[in-house]
């Protein structure tokens, strides 16, 4: 028994990630984009991006974490394509060029700080003018409310029900959490044209271990079923973690 692969947990975003790039360099008529992942950490999309023939810069507060994505990048054989800078999303234009990407990731960022609103406008300030894409990964508030339900912890989940921003108390590791009119409603507040929205983790995160005879059949199974659910609205409520691509309009 074992708990599904970080691949899978991730496989919906990369698919349509590396799908809209693929969009973005075409009609850039480019093959080499230049794409900004604002806490990008160890480099868990930046790495496979620059796999792609892409240039990535990532920016990051921790100085742990850009090692790693050095190291990583190295091994992976994509060091030239991939360039670490210690930051973060507020002071984003104190070391990148506004408007020079064709593409930003803003995974996991604005769960953590103070000013969603303001974070997202600086994401989509590093965009082109004449055209990008971002690629908005945050916390589900409707996943955490039914995963602490599921574990018992019913006072929790009404507590992250109730609460302004989701947060389930005081031993909660997410400070905030979204739904997907939130986000959305954040993304186009800034101009940006909200082109999808995916459901993410809405059963990997619920499944104890996979039990089934084979393996990697049942983690094959399950990858189905994640992807055929992200697209319905139904499930975007419940989903651990919310996907939304934006493009400039």
């Amino acid at each position: 028994m074992s708990r599904p692969s970080a691949s899978l947990r991730t496989a919906v975003v990369w698919e349509v990630l590396k799908d809209a790039l693929d969009r973005r360099a075409k009609s850039a008529d480019r093959a080499e984009l230049d794409v900004l992942d604002t806490g990008g950490g160890t480099g868990n999309f930046a790495v496979p991006v620059a796999r792609l023939g892409h240039r990535v810069t990532v920016v990051d507060p921790s100085p742990n974490a850009l090692f790693a994505l050095e190291r990583r990048a190295a091994e992976a054989g994509v060091a030239e394509r991939v360039r670490g800078v210690q930051g973060d999303i507020h002071g984003l234009f104190d070391v990148v060029e506004r408007g020079g990407c064709d593409a930003v990731l803003c995974h996991g960022v604005l769960e953590y700080v103070d000013d969603p609103a303001e974070g997202l406008r600086n994401a989509v300030a590093a965009l082109r003018p004449g055209g990008g894409t971002l690629s908005l990964l945050a916390a589900g508030l409707g996943g955490a409310v039914l995963a602490r339900a599921l574990a018992g912890h019913f006072a929790e989940a009404q507590q992250a029900l109730a609460a302004p921003a989701g947060s389930w108390g005081d031993g909660d590791p997410m400070p905030r959490r979204f739904t997907a009119e939130q986000l959305t409603s954040l993304v186009t507040d800034t101009g940006l044209e909200v082109a999808s929205v995916h459901g993410v983790r809405i059963f990997t995160d619920l499944v104890p271990g996979l039990t089934e005879e084979s393996e990697s059949d049942a983690e094959e199974a399950l990858g189905r079923l994640e992807a055929a659910a992200s697209v319905l609205p139904a499930f975007h409520s419940v989903a651990s973690r919310l996907h939304v691509l934006a493009e400039v309009r």
